[in-house]
């Protein structure tokens, strides 16, 4: 599938590029009290290192406002502050070196207030963030349209409009509701109003198995349309899972390139432990997780290699051993306790040369 991507304007984020046909950023955010540097940055090296290319921070006070410049001296990806209400968490943010900030002008204060952030914005090339979610819609907006895609956006065009008038162009939306239909009708009617990146995801989606799989339909119309320049798999769950999430989103899409792994769902046929071994072929193969290639565990060795063709290399499991396959072609039978070490040799001696 040929995924023909919405054209946005481009922004820069710290060093990041994001819009104008740049790869689609993944997203996730801590759930540490910003203020204790040091579990913050404990919890963004987890993140990043699961491939979370952007991250964002809590900043309920002047306390998490202080602790950003120690939180952005151990963060090697964009870091972006969360905002609600007080324009001067947004302006000690920019002071303490944040790369962006997520932020509704309508609801930090006067729009004096708004022009001081934006040139201060403006002065250090920090983007903005207009979010607007189906929980925080103004009363206004609730009595004119409900909870609806329409109030949602012309929420977040309010917002847009503001920034506009004070000559800060340099934003990104998001419009993200808790349910699929919402998600997805909000973000059609947006991208076909403005050119600005847009972040995508479902807002309060639930726990890690209902929130992926929401997360998964919603993003997954949105990208396969190609809508979207950012995006984030919200979960009640670690954020490490949300990461992951993304990813595989992306790489389902072919948007992504990176390891995959193709296991079948097991059967009558299956002699072998054969969800133990690909969760230990996932594991191990942990550091190919940047590169192109797929893997195949099959539980069946008649129709395990021929079914998994399209794997760069594979295994199918018998009783007592197993076939070791490239492309579909066989090129050794094994026993059942060395499949993996000698599937873990092949893939090794591969990128070696």
């Amino acid at each position: 599938m040929e995924i023909k991507r919405r054209v946005t304007r481009g922004i820069k984020l710290g060093n990041l590029a994001i819009g104008d046909g740049n790869p689609i950023r993944v997203q996730s955010m801590t759930n540490t009290r910003t203020e204790d540097a040091a579990a913050t940055v404990t919890q963004i090296r987890e993140l990043i290192a699961a491939g979370s290319e952007i991250i964002r921070v809590a900043l309920p006070n002047m306390e998490a406002a202080r602790a950003l410049k120690e939180i952005k001296k151990n963060c090697s990806v964009p870091l972006i502050a969360d905002i609600h209400f007080d324009y001067r968490l947004a302006l000690a943010a920019i002071d303490n070196g944040i790369d962006g900030l997520r932020l509704n002008p309508g609801n930090i204060g006067s729009e004096q207030k708004v022009r001081e952030v934006a040139a201060r914005a403006r002065e250090k090339s920090i983007p903005i963030r207009i979010g607007v979610n189906s929980g925080s819609l103004s009363r206004d907006k609730l009595e004119k349209y409900g909870v609806t895609p329409e109030g949602l956006v012309e929420s977040a065009l309010e917002h847009v409009a503001i920034l506009e008038r004070c000559q800060f162009e340099e934003i990104k939306i998001s419009v993200k509701a808790t349910t699929v239909g919402m998600t997805v009708d909000a973000y059609r009617l947006l991208s076909g109003k403005v050119s600005y990146p847009l972040h995508l995801g479902v807002t309060e989606a639930g726990r890690e198995m209902a929130g992926s799989v929401k997360s998964s339909v919603a993003l997954g119309i949105l990208l396969a349309e190609g809508i979207g320049d950012t995006i984030r798999v919200s979960l009640t769950a670690d954020p490490v899972k949300e990461v992951t999430v993304g990813l595989e989103i992306l790489k389902a899409l072919g948007l992504r390139k990176g390891l995959s792994i193709v296991s079948c769902p097991t059967c009558g046929r299956t002699e072998i432990d054969l969800i133990s071994l690909a969760e230990e072929v996932e594991e191990r193969l942990a550091p190919y997780q940047d590169q192109d290639l797929t893997v195949a565990v099959m539980g069946c060795i008649v129709n395990g290699p021929g079914e998994a063709r399209m794997a760069d290399f594979g295994i199918a499991g018998g009783k007592g051993e197993g076939l070791i396959f490239r492309k579909g072609e066989i090129i050794k039978k094994v026993p059942e306790a060395l499949l993996l070490e000698e599937l873990l040799a092949l893939i090794e001696r591969h990128y070696q040369g």
